[in-house]
């Protein structure tokens, strides 16, 4: 028998890469947790996502588009936002380059409190 381990956090989303598939949707977002005072980023999550949500998802991430990237990161293609929407993320592990593994959008925190963000540990 095969059990598999899923874990459940918060990360800030700082950016997403638009759809090659679907005109004017989300193909990936890029998630960020919090280290001290900064933001890490942490990989991204491509799957999850539900038409209806992602239409108003991109509409509300447009919004908040900024040019300078919030986190030491440099993805091709990619759109930063500022770092005020907060996701719901599945994940199975972490790599050991301390990003997401089979990550799963669920959707976004009902509060957006900063609080509940996941915290990487100095160790």
């Amino acid at each position: 028998m095969k059990i598999k381990c899923i874990q459940s956090d918060s990360f800030f989303i700082v950016g997403y890469e638009p759809s090659t598939a679907a005109l004017g949707g989300i193909g990936r977002l890029l998630l960020a947790a919090r280290k001290g005072n900064d933001l890490v980023y942490v990989g991204g999550v491509g799957t999850g996502f539900k038409l209806r949500e992602t239409i108003k998802l991109r509409k509300d991430l447009d919004t908040l588009k900024t040019a300078k990237s919030p986190v030491a990161a440099k993805r091709k293609g990619a759109n930063w936002v500022q770092p005020t929407l907060i996701a719901e993320i599945e994940y199975r592990a972490w790599t050991d380059d301390g990003k997401l593994r089979h990550a799963s959008y669920k959707g976004l925190r009902e509060g957006q409190d900063n609080a509940d963000v996941y915290m990487i540990s100095d160790r």
